[in-house]
C-alpha cells in the first residue's frame, strides 16, 4: 500500500460524556471534502487511551463506513498488550480498514527485541501497519535496526516519526526501504525535504485545506509555496501542543463550533492563559 499525503489524526468528540458519532460523520465529511488523503481515527488525538474497546471499535467503525472507500482509513489500533493489539487490528481489518497505526507498546517499555516481535506479531493479521515512533509518550524509541528488521514484513509499510527529529528520516531512508511520514505538523516540510511522503495531522482538524496545500506543495516539488504556508501557520503548529495534545486542537475546534469543548479525565481543558495565546494566534491567521 502506498501511503502519501495528508491523513487527519480525527479528534474524538463527546457530548455529555458520550461518544458523539453523529459529529464524527460530520468531521468525517469536512475532511474528506476538503480533500485529505486520509482519516486516522483512535489515534493519540482521537483519546484512545480513555476509550473503551467497544466505543474504540464503533468510533473505527463508524469513519470507514461514513467514508464509504471516499478516502484511506488508518486505524489507530495500537496498544501495550500485544493480544489485545491483534484483536482490535483484526477487527479494523474485518470492517474494511486500509491500514492500522501501531504505537510503540507503553508504560510496560519493552525491549527492543520485545518492540519486534510484538510489531511482527500484529503485521502478521495482514493488515497493513504504520510503526508509531513517539518516545514522548511511550518512553522508548522504535531504533533503527529494529525497524530495518520490521521492514522486510510485507505488511510492515511505514513509521510515524513523532520523536522530533528530522535526522530520524534520513538516518531511516539510509538504512532500508520503507516510507516515512511525519508525525509533528510543525516538522511536515523539513521532514519532506528529505524525503518523508506526508504527514498524519493534528492541525487539519481545524485546517484541512491549507495542510492538504502544504504536503501537496511538498510532493509537486515547490518548496517556495510550501514554505509560505509553513510560516503562515507555525505559531499554530506550535500552539496546538501549548499543552497536551489534544485538549488545544478540541479547544480551537470548539472555538469554531465544530465540536463541543469536552475531554475524558485525564485530559482535561487547557488553561485561560494557553487558551488566549492559542486563540490570538488563530486570529492572527485569519
Amino acid at each position: 500500500m502506498e501511503l502519501r499525503g495528508l491523513y487527519t489524526a480525527l479528534v474524538t468528540p463527546f457530548d455529555n460524556g458520550s461518544v458523539d458519532f453523529e459529529k464524527i460523520k460530520e468531521l468525517v465529511d469536512i475532511q474528506i471534502q476538503a480533500g485529505v488523503d486520509g482519516i486516522v481515527p483512535m489515534g493519540t488525538t482521537g483519546e484512545s487511551p480513555t476509550i473503551p474497546t467497544h466505543e474504540h471499535l464503533k468510533i473505527i467503525e463508524t469513519v470507514i463506513e461514513r467514508a464509504n472507500g471516499r478516502c484511506k482509513i488508518i486505524a489507530g489500533t495500537g496498544a501495550n498488550a500485544t493480544h489485545e493489539a491483534i484483536e482490535q487490528t483484526i477487527n479494523a481489518k474485518k470492517m474494511g480498514a486500509d491500514g492500522s497505526l501501531q504505537v510503540t507498546p507503553y508504560y510496560n517499555k519493552p525491549t527492543q527485541e520485545g518492540l519486534y516481535r510484538h510489531f511482527s506479531k500484529i503485521a502478521d493479521v495482514g493488515l497493513p501497519i504504520i510503526l508509531y515512533n513517539v518516545p514522548g509518550r511511550s518512553a522508548l524509541a522504535i531504533e533503527i535496526d529494529t525497524i530495518v528488521r520490521l521492514s522486510i514484513h510485507p505488511c510492515v509499510v511505514a513509521v510515524k516519526e513523532a520523536g522530533g527529529s528530522v535526522d530520524r528520516v534520513s538516518e531511516i531512508y539510509s538504512a532500508c526501504n520503507i516510507t516515512v511520514l511525519s508525525g509533528d505538523d510543525a516538522l511536515t516540510v523539513p521532514m519532506m525535504s528529505v524525503g518523508a511522503k506526508g504527514v498524519i495531522s493534528v492541525a487539519s482538524n481545524i485546517y484541512p485545506k491549507p495542510f492538504k496545500e502544504i504536503v501537496d506543495s511538498c510532493l509537486r516539488g515547490n518548496w517556495e509555496k510550501a514554505r509560505e504556508l509553513h510560516y503562515k501557520y507555525y505559531k499554530f503548529m506550535k500552539s496546538i501542543f501549548i499543552e497536551t495534545n489534544p485538549a488545544p486542537i478540541k479547544a480551537a475546534m470548539a472555538r469554531e463550533g465544530l465540536i463541543k469543548e469536552e475531554y475524558r479525565l485525564p485530559i482535561c481543558p487547557i488553561s485561560n492563559a494557553s487558551k488566549n495565546i492559542l486563540f490570538d494566534t488563530m486570529d492572527s491567521i485569519g
